[in-house]
Protein backbone atom coordinates (compact mmCIF):
# COMPACT_ATOMS: atom_id res chain seq x y z
CA UNK A 1 0.00 0.00 0.00
CA UNK A 2 1.11 3.59 -0.51
CA UNK A 3 1.32 6.69 2.24
CA UNK A 4 -1.91 7.67 1.13
CA UNK A 5 -3.65 4.60 1.68
CA UNK A 6 -1.66 4.09 4.98
CA UNK A 7 -2.57 7.49 6.60
CA UNK A 8 -6.43 6.91 5.40
CA UNK A 9 -6.99 3.04 7.35
CA UNK A 10 -4.80 4.53 10.06
CA UNK A 11 -7.24 8.04 10.12
CA UNK A 12 -9.97 5.76 9.85
CA UNK A 13 -8.90 3.46 12.59
CA UNK A 14 -8.18 6.24 14.65
CA UNK A 15 -11.08 8.30 14.48
CA UNK A 16 -13.05 5.38 15.30
CA UNK A 17 -10.90 4.22 18.56
CA UNK A 18 -11.51 8.38 19.72
CA UNK A 19 -14.96 8.45 19.11
CA UNK A 20 -15.74 4.89 20.85
CA UNK A 21 -13.26 5.44 23.63
CA UNK A 22 -13.62 9.65 23.80
CA UNK A 23 -16.99 10.13 22.41
CA UNK A 24 -15.16 12.59 20.25
CA UNK A 25 -12.87 13.26 17.60
CA UNK A 26 -9.02 13.23 16.94
CA UNK A 27 -7.21 16.11 18.50
CA UNK A 28 -4.46 17.44 16.73
CA UNK A 29 -0.68 16.32 18.43
CA UNK A 30 -1.92 12.44 18.73
CA UNK A 31 -3.21 12.57 15.33
CA UNK A 32 0.34 14.14 14.03
CA UNK A 33 1.74 10.85 16.07
CA UNK A 34 -0.47 8.55 14.05
CA UNK A 35 0.38 9.77 11.10
CA UNK A 36 3.76 9.42 11.42
CA UNK A 37 3.09 5.92 12.83
CA UNK A 38 1.30 5.20 9.57
CA UNK A 39 4.52 5.92 7.48
CA UNK A 40 7.08 4.56 9.89
CA UNK A 41 7.67 1.24 8.74
CA UNK A 42 8.42 2.42 4.92
CA UNK A 43 10.64 4.94 6.58
CA UNK A 44 12.68 2.86 7.86
CA UNK A 45 12.31 -0.55 5.94
CA UNK A 46 12.56 1.52 2.39
CA UNK A 47 16.10 3.34 2.59
CA UNK A 48 17.77 0.50 4.50
CA UNK A 49 16.71 -1.95 1.90
CA UNK A 50 16.68 0.26 -1.45
CA UNK A 51 19.85 2.83 -0.99
CA UNK A 52 21.72 1.00 1.62
CA UNK A 53 21.40 -2.34 1.21
CA UNK A 54 21.35 -3.84 4.91
CA UNK A 55 17.55 -5.18 4.30
CA UNK A 56 16.66 -7.82 1.95
CA UNK A 57 13.62 -5.84 0.88
CA UNK A 58 11.51 -3.00 1.60
CA UNK A 59 9.31 -5.04 4.08
CA UNK A 60 11.46 -6.77 6.50
CA UNK A 61 13.02 -5.03 9.66
CA UNK A 62 10.15 -2.45 10.87
CA UNK A 63 7.20 -4.15 9.32
CA UNK A 64 8.09 -7.41 11.41
CA UNK A 65 5.45 -8.14 14.65
CA UNK A 66 9.18 -9.13 15.83
CA UNK A 67 10.46 -6.01 16.05
CA UNK A 68 6.83 -3.58 16.41
CA UNK A 69 5.65 -5.45 19.14
CA UNK A 70 9.07 -4.90 21.34
CA UNK A 71 8.54 -1.00 20.10
CA UNK A 72 4.97 -0.61 20.89
CA UNK A 73 5.93 -1.47 24.01
CA UNK A 74 9.30 0.84 24.65
CA UNK A 75 6.34 3.32 22.51
CA UNK A 76 3.73 2.94 25.17
CA UNK A 77 6.12 2.69 28.13
CA UNK A 78 7.96 5.86 27.33
CA UNK A 79 4.89 7.59 26.36
CA UNK A 80 3.13 7.21 29.75
CA UNK A 81 5.96 7.83 31.62
CA UNK A 82 5.65 11.34 30.20
CA UNK A 83 2.05 11.67 30.99
CA UNK A 84 1.64 11.50 26.97
CA UNK A 85 -0.33 8.31 26.76
CA UNK A 86 -2.65 9.09 23.64
CA UNK A 87 0.62 9.85 21.53
CA UNK A 88 1.97 6.01 21.52
CA UNK A 89 -1.22 5.01 21.01
CA UNK A 90 -1.73 6.95 18.18
CA UNK A 91 2.07 5.82 16.98
CA UNK A 92 1.70 2.51 17.74
CA UNK A 93 -1.85 1.96 16.00
CA UNK A 94 -0.65 3.79 13.08
CA UNK A 95 2.55 1.45 12.88
CA UNK A 96 0.74 -1.68 13.35
CA UNK A 97 -2.33 -0.96 11.14
CA UNK A 98 1.01 -0.31 8.18
CA UNK A 99 1.95 -3.65 8.63
CA UNK A 100 -1.19 -5.56 8.48
CA UNK A 101 -2.70 -3.75 5.71
CA UNK A 102 0.08 -4.18 3.88
CA UNK A 103 0.05 -8.23 4.45
CA UNK A 104 -3.55 -8.21 3.24
CA UNK A 105 -2.68 -9.00 -0.58
CA UNK A 106 -1.60 -12.48 0.95
CA UNK A 107 -4.86 -13.32 0.69
CA UNK A 108 -4.77 -13.61 -2.62
CA UNK A 109 -1.10 -14.68 -3.38
CA UNK A 110 0.18 -10.87 -3.99
CA UNK A 111 2.37 -10.46 -1.11
CA UNK A 112 4.34 -12.59 1.76
CA UNK A 113 3.28 -12.63 4.69
CA UNK A 114 6.04 -14.08 5.81
CA UNK A 115 7.29 -10.24 6.65
CA UNK A 116 5.19 -10.44 9.67
CA UNK A 117 7.89 -12.78 11.06
CA UNK A 118 11.15 -11.83 9.50
CA UNK A 119 13.73 -12.87 10.22
CA UNK A 120 12.37 -16.16 11.32
CA UNK A 121 11.04 -16.56 8.09
CA UNK A 122 12.60 -15.91 4.91
CA UNK A 123 11.37 -13.32 2.82
CA UNK A 124 11.62 -13.00 -0.86
CA UNK A 125 14.88 -10.71 -2.03
CA UNK A 126 15.03 -8.68 -4.83
CA UNK A 127 15.57 -10.69 -8.22
CA UNK A 128 17.36 -7.57 -10.57
CA UNK A 129 17.91 -5.12 -7.25
CA UNK A 130 15.73 -2.62 -5.64
CA UNK A 131 12.66 -1.24 -7.42
CA UNK A 132 11.97 2.66 -8.39
CA UNK A 133 9.20 4.30 -7.27
CA UNK A 134 8.28 5.10 -10.54
CA UNK A 135 8.67 1.76 -11.78
CA UNK A 136 6.27 0.39 -8.37
CA UNK A 137 3.70 3.23 -9.34
CA UNK A 138 3.17 1.96 -12.78
CA UNK A 139 3.10 -1.48 -11.76
CA UNK A 140 0.07 -0.54 -9.04
CA UNK A 141 -2.50 1.46 -11.79
CA UNK A 142 -3.80 -1.56 -13.07
CA UNK A 143 -4.10 -3.16 -9.44
CA UNK A 144 -7.15 -3.17 -7.74
CA UNK A 145 -5.88 -2.74 -3.87
CA UNK A 146 -4.08 0.35 -5.04
CA UNK A 147 -7.12 1.74 -6.54
CA UNK A 148 -9.15 0.82 -3.27
CA UNK A 149 -6.22 3.10 -1.41
CA UNK A 150 -8.26 6.14 -3.59
CA UNK A 151 -11.78 4.95 -1.94
CA UNK A 152 -9.73 4.66 1.64
CA UNK A 153 -8.52 7.92 0.90
CA UNK A 154 -11.78 9.09 0.14
CA UNK A 155 -13.92 8.07 3.45
CA UNK A 156 -10.69 9.09 5.41
CA UNK A 157 -11.48 13.11 4.40
CA UNK A 158 -15.27 13.02 4.97
CA UNK A 159 -14.62 11.53 8.14
CA UNK A 160 -12.04 13.96 8.95
CA UNK A 161 -14.26 16.64 7.45
CA UNK A 162 -16.96 15.25 10.02
CA UNK A 163 -14.28 15.68 12.77
CA UNK A 164 -13.79 19.49 12.50
CA UNK A 165 -10.30 18.78 10.45
CA UNK A 166 -8.34 18.02 13.51
CA UNK A 167 -4.92 19.09 12.79
CA UNK A 168 -5.47 21.64 9.93
CA UNK A 169 -5.55 24.54 12.38
CA UNK A 170 -1.72 23.90 13.67
CA UNK A 171 -0.50 23.30 10.06
CA UNK A 172 -1.89 26.82 8.95
CA UNK A 173 -0.48 28.64 11.63
CA UNK A 174 2.79 26.95 11.01
CA UNK A 175 3.02 27.28 6.93
CA UNK A 176 1.90 30.94 8.10
CA UNK A 177 5.04 31.75 10.52
CA UNK A 178 7.19 30.46 7.58
CA UNK A 179 5.62 32.85 5.24
CA UNK A 180 7.39 36.18 4.34
CA UNK A 181 4.67 38.65 5.25
CA UNK A 182 2.24 36.63 7.16
CA UNK A 183 2.39 36.43 10.77
CA UNK A 184 -0.75 33.93 11.10
CA UNK A 185 -2.80 31.98 8.47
Amino acid sequence: MWPLGHAAVGYLLYTFATRTRFDSPPAALPLFSLLLGTQFPDLVDKPLAWYVGVLPTGRTLAHSLLFLIPLSIIVLAVARRYDRTELGFAFVLGALSHAVVDVIPALWGAADPNMLLWPLLPVETYESGPPTIIGLFLESLSDPYFLLEFVLAALALAAWRRDGYPGLEVVRSAVGRLLPGRSDA
